[in-house]
């Protein structure tokens, strides 16, 4: 699995899916791998247990469809449409985005984890109890969004905005709040703790 956020181009694809109209399309259980689909309209499909690896998914439309446990593995969406996309423990280790939009997109659950979103607008998606270790989320765009219970250790958050971003329960031990926007973030006393040890302070409650 290449580490995508270093520069690692995107595997190649052995073929091509080209302009295909998958709306309203039940995925479950197919498998594709090196694929590159191109132009393709998912909107309102669904997938349970679809495993898509080393795919590339170019100026394609994910508009409403709902996919659970469905794997996209190291793969690259390049100006790809998320609009009131659902993801319910799906996994998408290694895979990069480029271009996409992500507006009313939901990810409950799953492993995001060595993901590259550089300079996302994520404002108006939100995150719920997601592993996203080591993600690249530089310059990712969170003001007003729900970042809630997720794994962000290790993860780049250098230039992030979080303004107003509810970020309840997720780890914080990358977050460098001199580095990143927080300003109206929404966090818990054991997060504050963390902050705090983070910029160098001592937290103690002797008298």
């Amino acid at each position: 699995m290449a580490d995508r956020k270093h520069g690692v181009p995107a595997p190649p694809t052995d073929s091509t899916v080209n302009s295909a109209d998958w709306d309203s399309g039940d995925l479950s259980g197919e498998q594709h791998r090196r694929v590159a689909f191109v132009d393709v309209d998912l909107t309102e499909a669904v997938s349970r247990g679809a495993e898509f690896v080393e795919c590339t998914f170019r100026d394609c439309r994910f508009n409403a469809s709902t996919h659970e446990e469905t794997g996209f593995i190291n793969c690259t969406f390049t100006r790809t449409s998320f609009f009131d996309t659902t993801f319910t423990r799906c996994k998408f280790v290694g895979s990069m985005f480029d271009g996409s939009t992500y507006d009313l997109m939901k990810v409950v659950g799953g492993d995001w984890s060595f993901v590259g979103m550089p300079g996302a607008d994520l404002r108006n998606a939100s995150f719920t109890d997601v592993r996203m270790r080591e993600a690249d989320l530089t310059g990712a765009r969170f003001a007003g969004s729900k970042v809630r219970g997720v794994d962000l250790s290790g993860a780049w958050l250098s230039k992030a905005d979080f303004t107003r971003c509810d970020l309840r329960g997720s780890d914080l031990s990358s977050l460098d709040p001199f580095g990143s926007e927080v300003a109206g973030a929404i966090i818990d006393p054991v997060q504050a703790i963390t902050v705090a040890t983070n910029i160098g302070m001592s937290v103690s409650d002797a008298g």
